[in-house]
This record gives structure tokens, sequence and C-alpha cells, in this order.
């Protein structure tokens, strides 16, 4: 009798312990604050759906530090709030889903915002950000899809920024400095410059303040191109101030330059900072946020599917948590059922660091040298020619069993300004790699890095190019991707198959094979952006750089779209505008001479060369290309082929049957803007 009381107080006592092991080993939302919560466009149906709802707020999380799943987290045992093994974090949320979640399609896009700013509403549905105004045509609510913008970015600026609230770090409980680098090039003269990065002239992300204004180790030069020597500029030609009612006055966050700076220059600051911020807390909040909506009964946005979604500066976030094993959450359970990272290149980030400044990113000609393009590039394991290293984006989630379905895509700008390539052709350059069953690579040819104006314009500010951008839009391209990602998941219904240049066929080459036709009046890029190797010094590997900037040595190749006769790039995915064009279309755009440096590529830009209207014109400006008049007969012929190119893309799965009419409306009106 007692015996059997003794092993059931044993079991209990077991259990009781198991449940306080629970506790402290696993992540958990702590808490939701919740700021608004309010029907969309005051209830409307949204067909089979129902009514939606938009909740804001804040959600907190506790986060172990003894759990292996966390180990990769630079700094967390440093947290200054660790209390009871675990630290607190806290992310702004928008959730924008069914008021009956059960009339749901079941699915939730998990976003990462750019720079604090939710972007999935307006880029598919064309609607306002918070939809509080305008859900565009409202296709992702028609679909019965549910989502969460989450703040990820601690430096995420300005007013609305969704963000990410992280405990800076302290070693033993002292101060931790270290130094802190950003550059920049300027399209007009500035009397000083801002700490921040600043990207399309406006603040992306906030710095860390100068913490010893007058170390030696702080340092300004400047320099013509990415890649040409630093000059030195003295230390007593500037100071750490900014102009506040006409005076001059310290500042911990501004640069004054004595002259003032140029533009068209490279300009790189280096500074001595303290107390860092653990950043890459983000990955873990991201983890649990898309766990906790699949699993706990009590979560504020139910769902059984939940996919990453990141454009750009999110999608290198997505490859980057992938890569270090975050799609395992804590109880070895798979957190993203999918992944859709776009315009990512080859990027991963500066996430997980100490210091960390995840706005930066890699431009062609400002925040250069920074840990973005960095090996492994490829999903599966890849060999290192120059270090012998060999490792794949996938290996953590490959050994946990938790790889999730992925898609890659990129547009044309990324083969020039992100080093896509390096995601589908071996480390060395010499072949095309082998890609994962569960991975998608898609090249969607002829766009920029963001759909560019329509009708045509050319840039303004930081972005006035030499040519118009390409206007072509991704927004088609992204529902046919949405729903085959869900179909893949939820049913097992491939999609297509991956589709980008290749070096076997030749449409993939080094840029000294670039075959661009000689059009009048149209200079050429003279490089493209591509990976080195970086050190950062001995702790680099730990996440603590303590060389900046740092040492660069060996390249990787770089390899761009090779493109037909009219300058056109030959394979991937490609809207009828590249098969049945107006224009040459390209993933580069020079900088107009007004804004300096006009043989450097501008950032994100792709350039619309039109072809001439008829042979008089074309034989006028010695254009090798063919005229519009020459390629088609008359209007209801090049629609006639226009909508032939439509409906095998519609076959193919790379667009929806709805959208056929609004990609006719804009074909009628691309054939009226050419012949104006």
């Amino acid at each position: 009798m007692f015996g059997k009381l003794s092993r059931k107080l044993s079991c209990l006592l077991s259990l009781l312990l198991l449940a306080l092991f629970a506790k402290t080993l696993f992540a958990h939302v702590e808490r939701v604050e919740i700021a608004s919560r309010e029907d969309v466009l005051d209830g409307k149906i949204f067909g089979a759906a129902g009514a939606y709802e938009r909740i804001t707020g804040t959600i907190y999380f506790s986060i172990p530090v003894n759990n292996p799943q966390n180990a990769a987290i630079v700094d967390l045992k440093n947290a200054i709030n660790l209390r009871n093994g675990e630290v607190e974090f806290s992310a702004d949320f928008m959730a924008i889903q069914p008021k009956n979640p059960k009339l749901g399609n079941g699915s939730l896009l998990l976003e990462n915002p750019n720079r604090g700013r939710s972007g999935i509403i307006h880029l598919v549905d064309g609607g306002d950000w918070n939809i509080a105004k305008d859900a565009g045509d409202a296709w992702l609510l028609r679909q019965g899809f549910s989502f969460v913008t989450l703040g990820w970015q601690w430096d995420a600026a300005g007013a609305g920024a969704l963000g990410f609230h992280a405990p800076i770090a302290r070693e033993n409980g002292k101060t931790i400095t270290g130094l802190v680098r950003g550059d920049l090039m300027l399209s007009k003269p500035m009397p000083e410059i801002p700490l921040g990065h600043l990207t399309g002239g406006n603040i992306g992300g906030t710095e860390y303040a100068v913490s010893a204004p007058d170390d030696a180790r702080n340092t300004l030069t400047v320099r013509d191109s990415r890649n040409a020597p630093r000059r030195l500029i003295p230390r007593a030609q500037w100071q750490f101030a900014h102009t506040v009612d006409g005076k001059l006055v310290p500042s911990d966050r501004f640069i004054h330059l004595d002259g003032g700076f140029e533009e068209g220059k490279i300009y790189e600051y280096v500074y001595v900072a303290s107390d860092p911020v653990v950043a890459g807390g983000s990955f873990a909040a991201f983890r649990d946020f898309a766990s906790w909506a699949k699993h706990d009964p009590n979560t504020l946005t139910p769902a059984a599917r939940v996919y990453g979604e990141g454009i750009s500066q999110n999608g290198r976030f997505l490859r980057d948590f992938l890569y270090q094993g975050f799609n395992t959450d804590e109880e070895g359970r798979m957190a993203l059922d999918g992944v859709l990272a776009h315009v990512a290149g080859a990027g991963r980030g500066n996430f997980n660091y100490r210091f960390a400044q995840p706005s930066r990113d890699a431009q062609p000609t400002s925040s250069v040298f920074y840990p973005v393009d960095i090996f492994p590039f490829t999903d599966e394991p890849e060999t290192d020619p120059t270090t012998g290293e060999k490792a794949g984006l996938l290996d953590r989630a490959v050994a946990d069993k938790t790889a999730p379905k992925i898609f890659f895509s990129n547009t044309s700008y990324e083969y020039w300004g992100r080093a896509a390539a390096l995601i589908h052709i071996t480390a060395d350059g010499k072949r095309d790699a082998t890609i994962s069953s569960n991975v998608r690579i898609y090249h969607l040819t002829g766009l920029q890095h963001f759909s560019g104006p329509w009708p045509l314009a050319i840039g303004k500010g930081d972005g006035d190019g030499q040519e118009p951008q390409s206007p072509l839009p991704v927004r088609y391209f992204w529902r046919a991707m949405i729903t085959n990602m869900d179909a893949w998941v939820r049913s097992g219904t491939e999609p297509p198959p991956s589709s980008y240049p290749r070096i076997a066929d030749g449409t993939l080459a080094p840029i000294e094979k670039y075959n661009f036709p000689k059009l009048p009046g149209v200079n050429l890029p003279y490089e493209a952006n591509g990976a080195v190797h970086l050190d950062f010094g001995p702790e680099w590997k730990q996440g603590i750089a303590t060389i900046q900037p740092p040492k660069v040595s060996a390249a990787f190749p770089v390899l761009v779209p090779q493109v037909d006769a009219d300058g056109n790039e030959k394979d991937g995915v490609r809207l009828p505008e590249i098969t049945i064009p107006l224009a040459t279309v390209t993933g580069w755009n020079l900088r107009d001479p007004s804004i300096g440096a006009p043989a450097e590529r501008l950032a994100f830009e792709g350039s619309w060369i039109a072809f001439p209207k008829n042979a008089e014109e074309r034989k006028k400006t010695g254009d090798p290309r063919l005229s519009i008049a020459e390629r088609y007969s008359s209007e209801e012929d090049y629609l006639t082929r226009y909508s032939q190119a439509v409906d095998e893309l519609i076959r193919q799965h790379w667009i929806l049957p709805e959208d056929r009419d609004a990609m006719m409306a804009r074909a009628k009106q691309e054939w009226m803007e050419a012949l104006r």
C-alpha cells in the first residue's frame, strides 16, 4: 500500500517537475496588449470569409536562455532583463483576419515589415497598407487569408513604424562598447549627414548614438566608388554636430563636415558606440508567433498553416532565419510551413550580431561590405572555393526535419544589385547548382526591385536615373505565387518548376560576356554587385565585429542574365512585355549626371528603353532594334499576341485567370504610350 502511494507521489512529482521545466525551457507568448480592434471597412463582407477585423497592439515574448534553439541569439545571456533564466522581448503587430476564423481558409501570411512598414496589402491588392481606408480589390480577403505584420527590427524609424523592443546587453554588469559603421552617397550637397541608414532619401533605420566623440577610433573617409581606395578626412575638418536654429551644436547622431558633403561620393564613418541591443531575439519572436498561431488554443490569430512572407530586407531576414535554424521551435516543431522570400538575392543580413544594424542592406553605392551577401548562398550544401568550407542555407532545417516549402523569387535587378545568381550556381561559378525538391527559384524577367510607376517616369532624388524605370508590375505574379504556395502546402499540389537563367544553356553569363546591343545614347554599367569574403575580426563567428571596416578578400563570381538582340533577358518567368515587347527592359539603371557618379548604377531600379516607333525613326537614330511598326501590323495584332502570351502564363500557373482582364487593359495602355 505504502509502495503504491509512494509511486503515485513520485509520478505526480515528476509531472510537476516536467511542467515547471517546460515553463522554463520553452518560450511562450506572455501576454498581448491590444491597442485597437475594429471592423474592416465597416463590416463589409468579403466572399465566403465574411467580415474582417483589424487588430493592432503589442505581443510580449519570453525567451529561455538555456533552450538549445535559442543558442544562436547573440548576447542573449547578457540581456539586462534576464530573470529566472528568461528574457522578455516585445513586438508591435497588426493582424487582419476574418471575424469568424472558421470562415477563413486556415492559412496565415506572416509578414516581417520592411523598415517597420507593412507592404503586403498594397503590393498584392493595391490597397492602403493598414486597410483602414482602402482594401484595393481585396483579393487576399476574398480568398480567406489572414495576415499578420509583426515588428522585428529594433531600429525601425519614423511615425507608425512597427518596432521590435529588445533589451540591451551588458557583460557581467559592465557596459559593452564597440565600433559601428555607416556609409552613404548623396544626390545633392549637404552640410551634415545623419548617422541613421538613409534609403530612398529617408531614414530607414535609426542608429546607435556616438558614445565617445573624442575617441581616436572615430574616422570619416571618402571614395569615388564601392571598390575605390578610401581617403581619410582629417579629424579637424569634421565633428559630431548638427545645425539647430542656425547654430552648430554637439550631437551624438549627426556628422558635420566643414565645406559640406558632396554628391556622387561615398562617405564612410566609423565610431564608438555602447549598449548593444539583443537584436537576434527577433528571430525567436517570429518563430514563436508562428507556433503560437498554430498550436495555442488561446491564440489571437488561429491558423492551420503559416507562411513567412518577406520582400527585400524581409526576404533576407527569412533566408537568415532559415540558415540560423529558427524554423524549428523550442519543442522541435516546424514554425513556418512555407516561405516566400522575394527580391532577397543571395543575401542574408546584419540581423543577429552585436551592434546589429538590421536596416543596412547592400546597394551599389551605400551599405557596402556589410554581412549581407555572405556564404553559403545555395539551399543545398556547397563548397567555398577559397576557404574549403562546406555549408548550405538549409542545413539546420534539414537536420531538424523542419525545412518548409520555399519560393525564392527575384527580379532582373537582383542579378545586378544583389548577386542573385549565387543562389543557383556553384560557389566557383562553373556549374549550375542542384536545387532541393522543396525549393523553387523564380527569376521574374524585366522587373525591377520594386514595381516602377506607370505611366513611365524617371526616378527622383536618390533615384534620378538616365532612363525611365521599369514599370512592369509584380502584383499578378504575387497572387499566383501565394495561390501556388497554399496549394503546395495544403494538398501537395506541385507549383510551377523553377525558372531562371542557367550556365549550361548560356542564358547566364559573366558580365564581360553580356551581349547588350549598342543603343544610341544608352550607357552600360561597367560592373555589378558581387559577394566577397569579409573579415570583421577573430570573434566574428560569434557575432562580434572588432574590425571596422572589414578586411575584404577574394570575390565570388558575378554572373548576369544573358540578353537577346533586343537587349531583353532570354530566360526566366516572362511577362508579355518581354515576349511581345515594346521596349528593352533591363535590370540596371545608371545615375543621372545631375546627382553625381553617372557611371554608377542606381539602387533598386531597372530601365525601360522604348523601341523606335517606325523604320524612319530607327534609321535616323541608328537604333539596331526593329521598330514597333515593323513588329506589329496594328494595335489589334499586338493585343492578339499579347493575349496569347497571357493565356500561356495562365496555363502554366504563373498568372491567375481572374487577372487576365486587368493585364489586357494594361496592354492597351502600354500600346498607346509607346506610340504617343
